[in-house]
């Protein structure tokens, strides 16, 4: 199902287990949640093709990667600290690092952190902005009696608990409800809900796969996360509390390296700030942003469910910022 070189990276005090192919210069392609390395299927072939080695880990607490047992070891600065230490282990100095999800939160933050290293940034369907509090993203005004899922993560173990009890249905009910496939507005409609409701009867569970995700790749996907339990994935929304507060030098800062995104038309989180599509205030956060991209009929896991036309807005960046 994913027959690839996998290898055990040492980085940051910790062990990444990583996709590790090609020869040329080095782009790092960082997973979010729930997913795992095998997100980039569709992507690693083009990647190494257009003359790129790729990293492409199962970041911390996922999969066969380590997973510390603090909380507070997700934070941002550990989890870019993870990334920057790719490289070097792979006798590379610098390297292009591209995010998807929460993983493109670390790549934006590994970018800023780690100018000296990352030449360029891309991430698909989380912009980047920076407030000055963190928590409209965990208690959004007016959501008090609502159910949302950043807020359900907080408490260490309910999440957990619910979530790991039928793995399956919560990646079905995950992939579908935040998809081009879903009924517009389905993830959002999470807000239906109340406050007490779980997870996953706030998302749409459908009675067929999309077309975009074979039985066999669900199931690799649940073999991945049953390997890790969803302790160490939820434990990075546990942080984001604490996301300014460990990283306090990008208060007022700019992305300056060359830039991309790439999200679905059709994806919920670009609604996520309210009467503003979010991706719009990029502009004020990036001092080189070649472009932004909407790709139309996909949603949230826009790598899966347009494969061509994403790894075509890829390979156009990779083009522009490729290494002389």
């Amino acid at each position: 199902m994913f027959d690839r070189n996998f290898q055990r990276i040492q980085t940051n005090g910790i062990t990444l287990n990583a996709v590790v192919e090609g020869d040329g210069p080095l782009v790092v392609m960082l997973h979010g949640f729930p997913q795992s390395s095998f997100l980039w299927r569709h992507q690693i072939d083009a990647v190494v093709g257009a003359g790129f080695t790729v990293a492409v880990p199962n970041q911390r607490g996922y999969a066969d990667s380590d997973a510390p047992a603090e909380l507070s070891a997700y934070n941002m600065r550990e989890l870019a600290n993870d990334v920057a230490g790719i490289p070097a282990a792979l006798g590379h100095d610098q390297a292009i690092v591209i995010g998807h999800d929460f993983g493109s939160i670390v790549a934006w933050h590994t970018a800023l952190l780690h100018e000296d290293i990352f030449t360029a940034v891309m991430g698909l369907s989380v912009p980047y902005t920076r407030a000055p509090s963190t928590d409209g993203f965990i208690n959004p005004e007016g959501f008090d009696d609502k159910f949302w899922y950043i807020r359900y993560f907080q408490e260490p173990g309910v999440a957990e608990a619910e979530m790991e009890a039928d793995v399956r249905k919560t990646l079905l009910a995950t992939y579908y409800t935040i998809s081009g496939s879903s009924p517009d507005g389905s993830w959002m409609a999470q807000l239906d809900h109340p406050k007490s409701s779980g997870y996953v009867d706030a998302m749409i569970t459908p009675d067929a796969l999309p077309d975009w995700l074979s039985e066999a790749e669900l199931d690799y996907h649940v073999a991945q996360l049953q390997k890790s339990g969803l302790r160490g994935p939820i434990n990075w929304y546990r942080n984001i509390p604490v996301m300014n507060e460990v990283t306090p030098e990008l208060d007022t800062k700019k992305v300056s390296q060359p830039a991309a995104f790439v999200a679905g038309a059709d994806d919920d989180v670009l609604k996520y700030i309210p009467d503003t599509p979010w991706a719009a205030l990029m502009k004020d956060w990036f001092e080189d942003l070649r472009f932004q991209t909407f790709i139309e009929g996909a949603g949230h896991w826009v790598q899966i469910e347009k494969p061509a036309e994403t790894t075509r807005e890829i390979l156009r960046f990779l083009e522009m910022v490729r290494p002389t």
